[in-house]
Parts: structure tokens; C-alpha cells; sequence
């Protein structure tokens, strides 16, 4: 394997095209701004590298990447590109991956703005992560252990496991379909509207009207506090730990929970409410 190390490259296209290289204490900055270092490249290792340039990575087939810090300059950062490893390393730049599959990233600092948009296989486990628009249109995602905030999060999202994350943002989850989120704790308006086969496990929602327009909804021994206007127009299954705020139309299916502070059931509510007086909480 070609070893290149502490070297910086600035010029467009710097290591186009480079196989088989472990990349590692390289500086990827510079006056002539160059962007696309590391494009159509295959089986490559960087390691400690500083990356300020634009589009570092874009189809790369077999990459991993340890210790290295992509800043805010470093837009983009990965682009269609697959069978990817990303460990303790800081993605502080817009767009940070996108179109990309076979990803798994572990103990990784992300700070990216439309985020993950239509990628698939995706591995995370104990990140931090603060985006706008994460994993838009994301398919087959194992999540664990993720401390996230953002806007507009995980959206049209389908066939994904979220487990242990601790997740703040608005309108997450919106038309998810077949996604599972076991113990994570759920805070932010609208949370999971028009999703289908949304099923949440032993979770703590905080949430201003959440769940509605939902179709095929299941909740296994969640709490839901300081949660208002739940379940509009859903089809809900739902087991619920804690006294809730108020319900609103369901639109059909059952809710069983220890006790509620408002009931609005009119005509088109469907769904079987059972109070059972034992608050959990």
C-alpha cells in the first residue's frame, strides 16, 4: 500500500484517482482553493488529515477514515461514495454525506446541515450530531447511542432502527415508514406525522401534538409528558405509562393509559380509550 504523510495539497484534484493508499497527517488547504482531493479513488485509509477544502471524497469505493477533521470549509465532504468507515472524527462541514451506502460511523462529532440525504446502510453508533434536514429520504439505518438536535430531522425515512438516542427536533419522522425506536427519548413539535408503521419502544416523548395522521402507530409502555393534542386522526396501538396531557381524535385502533387530562373524541374518533386510573409515572 502507497503511503503519502504529512503533506499539504491544495491544487484541484490533488490525489485523483489514487488506489490502494494510506493517507495520513496530510493538510488539504491552501491559496489555490483546489476541491475534489480524493475523487474516484478506491481503497483508501486517511488518518489524522486536515480537510478545508470542498468535496474531499466523492466515489470513493472502500474508505476509512480515523481522526481526521473536515471543517466548515470542507462542504460536502462526501458524495456518492460506499463500503465507508468513519471513526473519531469531526464533519463540521454542510452536507457532509449524501448518496452514500455501506456506511458505518462511530464516536463522531457532526455538525452538518442536510446531512445523510438519500443514503442507505447506514451504521451510527455514539455520535453527537447537530443538523437541519438530517437523512432526509434514508433507507436502512441502524442508529444506537446518538445525541442529536436539529430541525426537520429524519424524514421520509424507511426500514430503520434507532435505539438509546437521545433525539430534539422539530417534525421529526414525518412519513416514516417501517422505522422502530426502542428506549430514546423524543423531544419537539409534530413529531411522526403521516408515518406508517412507526412503532416506538419503552420511550419518553415530549412533544407538542404528536403523533397525528398516522397510520399503523405503535407505542410499547411509552411515557408521554408534557404532550398535548396527541394522536389526531391516527390509527393508533398504544400502551402509555404516564398521565398525558390531552388526546385528540384518534381516528381509530386503542389506547390504553393510566390517565388523561383532556379527552377530545367527536364523531369521526373511532379509537377505544381505556383509563385505567394507575399512573405509572
Amino acid at each position: 500500500m502507497e503511503i503519502i504523510e504529512k503533506k499539504t495539497f491544495d491544487e484541484e484534484r490533488a490525489l485523483y484517482g489514487l488506489r490502494h493508499a494510506y493517507v495520513r497527517d496530510c493538510a488539504f488547504t491552501g491559496p489555490a482553493d483546489g476541491e475534489s482531493a480524493l475523487k474516484e479513488c478506491e481503497d483508501i485509509m486517511a488518518e489524522r488529515c486536515f480537510c478545508n477544502l470542498r468535496y474531499p471524497f466523492w466515489h470513493v469505493h472502500g474508505l476509512k477514515i480515523h481522526d481526521c477533521d473536515i471543517t466548515e470549509n470542507g462542504r460536502a465532504a462526501l458524495w456518492y461514495s460506499d463500503h465507508v468507515d468513519i471513526s473519531e472524527s469531526r464533519l463540521h462541514g454542510i452536507k457532509a454525506l449524501r448518496e452514500c451506502h455501506e456506511v458505518t460511523v462511530m464516536k463522531c462529532d457532526i455538525v452538518s446541515n442536510e446531512c445523510g440525504w438519500f443514503s442507505r446502510n447506514v451504521c451510527m453508533a455514539d455520535c453527537t450530531v447537530r443538523s437541519d434536514y438530517f437523512m432526509l429520504h434514508a433507507r436502512n439505518l441502524n442508529f444506537s447511542n446518538i445525541r442529536f438536535s436539529g430541525r426537520y430531522a429524519l424524514q421520509y425515512l424507511h426500514d430503520c432502527t434507532f435505539e438509546h438516542c437521545d433525539i430534539t427536533s422539530r417534525d421529526a419522522f414525518w412519513h416514516a415508514r417501517n422505522v422502530t425506536v426502542r428506549n430514546c427519548v423524543l423531544k419537539g413539535e409534530f413529531l411522526g406525522w403521516y408515518s406508517d408503521h412507526l412503532t416506538l419502544e419503552h420511550c419518553r416523548i415530549i412533544s407538542s401534538q404528536p403523533l397525528c395522521y398516522c397510520d399503523n402507530l405503535k407505542l410499547v409502555e411509552c411515557e408521554v409528558v408534557d404532550s398535548d393534542l396527541c394522536f389526531e386522526k391516527s390509527d393508533v396501538d398504544a400502551v402509555i405509562t404516564t398521565s398525558v396531557d390531552s388526546i385528540k381524535n384518534p381516528r381509530s385502533g386503542r389506547i390504553v393509559v393510566p390517565a388523561v387530562e383532556e379527552l377530545i373524541q367527536n364523531t369521526d374518533s373511532h379509537a377505544e380509550v381505556v383509563v385505567t386510573g394507575t399512573d405509572a409515572a
